[in-house]
């Protein structure tokens, strides 16, 4: 490499390294087509697009889509919901997570995991998270009270959590699991499917998600009682729609169900994520095998392994300072990246962005469920998880998808050297 002048940086005024645009964030919209507007329109043929209708109750698009989620994950039951908020909320309250509960959840992570916990009643707790994104084991622990019910664990950009050692801690301390896999659809965790290795796992169709009906979401599970509370909560008619034997007794519930249109449109691309993912994987193998040359950058040693689906580069610089500028660099040389936390952003990622946590605020202007422990010790400030703070604050992200090429490859890693040598 010759001399370079930092006018050469194109957020300087010097040329870009790409010119066209950064490739979409989204990965199964990109994908819709014509296999899905058939579907759709069968639907709308069928004229059936409730699911609960008295005949055919087993052959609509809804319990078709919880067929091949069960197949797909190796679980013995699915429920098809309207939203992967829905899902956690629905898994909760089939945990018997209630008022007087703690809930131990991530410090990264969408605001709905914390939302869910507050709606059944419990008070969410906020632990670190370690490099890979996700949930740090010995955090966890730490957290836990005499209080905690469960564990909800996220499994972040596409990462998955230390799987093992998290079920660990949760058997020592009999508290129940609930996978949260909204953004690693297809992930695995030591050969096993994500979502079916916690008690329960919750899954996410929403339109940035590896697969998409626009909204909705799925919730897996071995058993048959976690399953029958979740089937019950999601419908508000109790099991006037199931037709089928109750085990349980009855408790009120929401409505919670999944359209046939929504459904409809989700069949079929569960088959198609293994070829997409395959191209996000290598992709990400390519690139962190490329940029632990680099030496003013930091990678998650899990980065580029089994336990990443490669939809996201994250990487890591001295401080948060730098990540800012290394971001807008980046951006303006064609590569579209952003600082993970940014305080002026508002990311609803980010704890310290979840207003009504902070404050403690319900609906109506009160403080529940925090109120109904005057002897807890559950608070939320800036400080409750530096570690995490400070982690995503000198962390940079690119969106990657399927789409990516060796070209654009090419393009991530010249403009990441640049920017590296001018302000890293």
């Amino acid at each position: 490499m010759g001399v370079i002048t930092v006018d050469e940086l194109a957020v300087h005024g010097g040329p870009p390294v790409r010119t066209k645009p950064w490739v979409s964030k989204y990965m199964g919209s990109e994908e819709l087509g014509a296999e899905e507007k058939a579907r759709v329109m069968r639907v709308l043929e069928k004229k059936r697009i409730f699911r609960y209708l008295p005949t055919g109750i087993e052959s609509s698009e809804a319990s078709a889509l919880e067929e091949e989620y069960k197949a797909f994950l190796g679980t013995d039951y699915a429920l098809a919901v309207n939203s992967g908020t829905s899902a956690l909320i629905c898994a909760l309250i089939a945990a018997g997570v209630g008022p007087g509960h703690e809930v131990i959840i991530p410090a990264y992570t969408w605001v709905a995991t914390a939302a869910a916990a507050a709606i059944v009643g419990a008070v969410p707790v906020l632990a670190e998270v370690d490099s890979s994104l996700t949930l740090d084991p010995r955090d966890v622990e730490a957290k836990i009270t005499p209080r905690t019910k469960a564990v909800i664990v996220v499994h972040m950009r596409g990462i998955s959590a230390d799987m093992n050692e998290i079920m660990s801690i949760a058997s020592r301390h009999n508290l129940m699991v609930i996978e949260d896999v909204a953004q690693a659809n297809g992930g695995t965790y030591q050969g096993k499917m994500l979502g079916s290795i916690g008690h329960l796992g919750c899954f996410s169709l929403q339109q940035s998600k590896v697969i998409t009906a626009g909204e909705g979401g799925m919730l897996v599970t071995n058993s048959q009682e976690l399953w029958e509370r979740a089937a019950l909560y999601h419908d508000g008619a109790g099991y006037q729609f199931r037709f089928m034997e109750r085990t349980i007794p009855a408790f009120p519930g929401q409505n919670y169900r999944l359209t046939e249109l929504q459904a409809a449109l989700s069949l079929g691309q569960l088959g198609k994520m293994p070829a997409l993912l395959e191209k996000t994987r290598r992709n990400k193998q390519k690139l962190v095998e490329r940029l632990k040359k680099q030496p003013k950058i930091e990678l998650s040693p899990v980065f580029g392994t089994e336990r990443d689906l490669g939809v996201s580069l994250v990487l890591y610089v001295e401080n948060a300072e730098k990540a800012k500028a290394a971001a807008q660099a980046l951006t303006a040389e064609g590569i579209q990246a952003f600082q993970v936390y940014d305080a002026e952003s508002k990311d609803q990622h980010v704890y310290v962005n979840w207003e009504f946590l902070m404050a403690k605020r319900d609906p109506w202007g009160g403080s529940y469920p925090w109120s109904l422990a005057a002897e807890s010790t559950v608070d939320y400030s800036p400080e409750s998880c530096p570690f995490t703070l400070e982690l995503l604050g000198r962390a940079v992200q690119i969106h990657l998808n399927h789409l990516v090429n060796d070209e654009d490859l090419k393009d991530i890693e010249e403009a990441l050297d640049k920017v590296a040598f001018h302000l890293l």
